[in-house]
């Protein structure tokens, strides 16, 4: 199990970093490539696991895919589906379990999608599977508990679902088959949340051509029958990667330049930038560069935070308000508790372990201004608390050691590279 060694930062960090590829984009990249007709480009992607678990799941399917450094050319199968040569592994990827379980929807062969500890533990996939089995495919859980492995069988009917939307991915998952199944099919859903990563799928939709009706997040309607080409596309920054050496840059009174965001994409995460804002954080935006700039003298101050529209910023968020004046009350978080871990859980325990003010609640976190200190830190197998309790350290008391950093590689391989040359003192342990 591989560790991070973080002393506190004794000079300011200094320089500039190249925000990584957006794993979601990357990973859509990859999908629809496999279901376009021809040849796909998709330049600089992300190269980490779950990218790695997308592809092989694709070659499973039909596609063929060439892997050149930076750029990944996807040979697709135009939609017509070969029986999976073998039970597909999602690896630790919640994206490749819910999008491919779903198109696995429209193939007349049964599919066997499984994935590591956390996938067939703490990523519920019932949703999914109800809904396919109300568009009428065969879709049911091996172990009968609502996780992987999953079987599933098409081809879909077509018809109504009904859905609770509190997880974005079954209801993407289900809207991607829905646009390629040669019937009409509708989804309704109740308690719709994380509209961002909805609209992100849709933007890929309007980008490619593919005819849906969304009302409000409540029903949409899927006409089917979507016949797609080829394209390139050149991945862009991810914010969600982006929020830690925007913390970074804060906690550790910092100046960091941060390269390849644009807030033009539909990213969810990028909502990060507007509440560190509101909490005080100096940063200057130039959209046409791409850049964002961590200015010194920023003066933070807790406030509530409805985070449901970047969930993926609680672990981060947790840290940040740790270092604000005042309380910070993070709210609307429930769905945190079934990512990679339970991140509301995670986080407070390990903050705890550093002397946090911190306070769970059923759907989020209460936070009050705290003085860390070093631990020993684990990162329970989950990226976002790996890179959050790194930059936690950074700010911290004390000499830091995290555990089970291996998992950083899943969104940000390259985070102790980037970070020593920021002046950061990080060493990677195996």
């Amino acid at each position: 199990m591989a560790r991070f060694r973080i002393l506190p930062h004794k000079t300011p960090l200094a320089g500039e970093i190249e925000i990584p590829p957006s794993k979601s984009h990357t990973l859509r990249a990859v999908l629809f490539g496999m279901m376009a007709r021809g040849t796909t480009r998709v330049k600089n992607y992300l190269e980490s696991p779950d990218t790695a678990s997308m592809i092989l799941a694709a070659r499973l399917l039909g596609a063929t895919i060439d892997i050149q450094p930076h750029l990944a050319i996807v040979h697709g199968i135009g939609g017509q589906f070969k029986p999976a040569e073998d039970v597909i592994p999602c690896g630790n990827s919640g994206q490749v379990l819910r999008f491919i379980g779903a198109l696995a929807g429209l193939s007349s062969s049964y599919t066997i999608l499984t994935g590591d500890l956390s996938i067939r533990h703490n990523r519920p996939v019932k949703p999914l599977l109800d809904g396919l089995n109300q568009l009428g495919a065969f879709a049911i859980s091996s172990r009968l508990d609502g996780y992987a492995p999953i079987i599933i069988r098409g081809p879909i009917k077509g018809g109504s679902a009904f859905l609770s939307g509190e997880d974005s991915q079954p209801i993407s998952g289900l809207l991607i088959a829905g646009a390629f199944a040669q019937v009409p099919t509708e989804l309704k859903v109740v308690n719709p949340g994380e509209k961002p990563w909805i609209l992100l799928t849709l933007d890929w939709f309007d980008r490619l051509g593919i005819r849906y009706r969304n009302e409000n997040f409540e029903r949409y309607q899927m006409a089917g029958g979507s016949s797609i080409s080829g394209f390139e596309y050149t991945v862009p920054g991810d914010f969600s990667s982006a929020a830690f050496p925007l913390a970074a840059a804060l906690v550790t009174h910092s100046e960091l330049l941060l390269k390849n965001l644009d807030m033009t994409d539909p990213q969810g995460d990028k909502a990060i930038v507007d509440t560190l804002q509101k909490m005080g954080a100096r940063l200057e935006i130039d959209a046409k560069h791409k850049t964002i700039a961590v200015k010194k003298n920023s003066h933070l101050k807790g406030r509530k935070i409805d985070v449901n529209d970047f969930i993926d910023a609680v672990p981060i968020l947790a840290v940040v308000a740790c270092f604000a004046d005042g309380e910070t009350e993070i709210v609307n978080a429930a769905i945190a508790r079934k990512k990679e871990s339970d991140r509301i859980r995670c986080i407070a325990h390990e903050l705890k372990k550093m002397g946090a003010d911190i306070e769970e609640k059923t759907d989020g976190l209460l936070i009050r201004p705290s003085s860390l200190r070093g631990a020993q830190l684990d990162s329970h197998h989950d990226h976002r608390l790996a890179l959050a309790l790194s930059v936690a350290a950074l700010g911290a008391e004390g000499e830091s050691t995290i555990h089970g950093v291996e998992c950083a590689a899943k969104t940000y391989p390259s985070f102790q590279k980037d970070f020593s040359a920021l002046g950061a003192q990080i060493e990677a342990l195996p």
